[in-house]
């Protein structure tokens, strides 16, 4: 083995030790830069191929030369009676490999594959780094704070980064160089710069993924969550169901003494999570969503998919909760219309000073519109 040789060995067990890059990937690497470099040493129009020995690294540099009647290029093609010097079964019109030499394979050239070499070595952890993570979407990862960039939180996440967007992020969230995080595989791209990883803090998806973590039961199956209503920094609801009558879902999720799921708040920096039981009647679901508001009486129309809720009116504005929150969220979470009223109006003592509505027409992504309304300030108080 020569000079050049050893040196090609030394640069692959380099490049294998500092790149998450496969052998032959690097090796197709190494053989592409040696051509473009080789090149140079050539006519213009020549076709030049590298052959390079995958164990010893030995590699050799050929001209493709066609085998034609006339030559009028005498680059690219050669006569009959040459060919068959190299190869006595040569026929007109085949191609053959001429062994060549590459002169002036000096520091030019030499600049010239190591530029390659860094550009296909590029290209190619995009591309791992592309097919590694878009299998893991909607998944939870875990990473580490590498910097804070205007607003946007830069993860490292193994051996490639992420970022998490400003708009992805918690109003309680404040990260820092250092942190530890987990974070929701929201989307992974492809754009100019390569590959982009986009996390999310928000989605109510991540606090599906902590549960899945925390509750070996929804691991596994036997509970199902079944909703999931979320406003990120400041309460979720979700509904769970469970698929042995014998395992309670609620008490599953909530774990001895709540430390199933003050492990998912603590995780969320102490968002607010009400788990309710689910149910396939709207009326038991309604109550089950409103609580922990008494309901006296509840009507539904199938059809409109709207509910109206008739609460007494001291529990008014624990129904409809801080800023409508209680009913919006109960509302996504069914993907059903609930108006709530107080007994009064409905006896008409107090008028129309307490009507309250929530809406929302998507319970499976969180989305849609959601108001909650009062005329009685007393009672749309701030209440929990």
């Amino acid at each position: 083995m020569d000079a050049k040789e050893l040196n090609l060995q030394a640069i692959l067990q380099q490049l294998q030790a500092e790149k998450s890059v496969d052998r032959a990937t690097l090796l197709e690497a190494i053989r592409s830069a040696i051509e473009t470099a080789a090149r140079k040493s050539f006519a213009p129009t020549a076709v030049i191929a590298v052959d390079i020995d995958p164990k010893s690294l030995a590699w050799k540099v050929f001209e493709l030369r066609d085998v034609v009647e006339e030559i009028t290029d005498a680059a690219k093609e050669m006569t009959l009676d040459e060919a068959q010097h190299l190869n006595a079964a040569a026929q007109i019109g085949d191609t053959l490999k001429v062994p060549a030499e590459a002169k002036d394979f000096g520091r030019i050239a030499a600049q010239t594959a190591k530029q390659v070499i860094i550009q296909k070595l590029k290209d190619a952890e995009r591309e791992n780094v592309y097919d590694e993570f878009k299998k893991r979407e909607g998944e939870l990862v875990a990473g580490v704070v590498k910097r804070v960039s205007h607003g946007n939180v830069i993860v490292t996440v193994g051996k490639a980064e992420a970022i998490l967007p400003q708009g992805q992020q918690s109003a309680r969230e404040n990260f820092k160089p250092g942190d530890r995080i987990r974070a929701y595989l929201f989307e992974v791209k492809k754009d100019q710069r390569g590959t982009q990883v986009v996390l999310s803090r928000t989605s109510p998806e991540l606090v599906r993924a902590l549960f899945d973590l925390e509750v070996p039961e929804i691991y596994d199956g036997t509970v199902v969550i079944r909703g999931i209503a979320r406003e990120p920094g400041s309460r979720t609801k979700i509904a769970v169901w469970s698929t042995d009558p014998n395992v309670d879902p609620v008490g599953a999720c909530v774990g001895m003494k709540g430390s199933r799921v003050r492990a998912v708040v603590e995780e969320l920096c102490g968002e607010k999570i009400d788990i309710v039981r689910w149910s396939d009647d709207p009326v038991e679901m309604c109550g089950n969503a409103l609580n922990p508001a008494d309901i006296l009486d509840i009507t539904v129309d199938e059809e409109a998919k709207s509910i109206i809720v008739i609460v007494p009116n001291d529990q008014l504005s624990l129904a409809i909760g801080k800023r409508g929150q209680n009913a919006r969220l109960a509302s996504r979470l069914m993907g059903w219309s609930i108006d709530i009223k107080s007994d009064t109006e409905l006896s008409g003592d107090e008028g129309a000073d307490s009507v309250a509505s929530a809406v929302a027409t998507d319970s499976e992504s969180g989305g849609g519109v959601a108001s909650a309304v009062a005329s009685d300030s007393e009672k749309l108080r701030d209440a929990e």
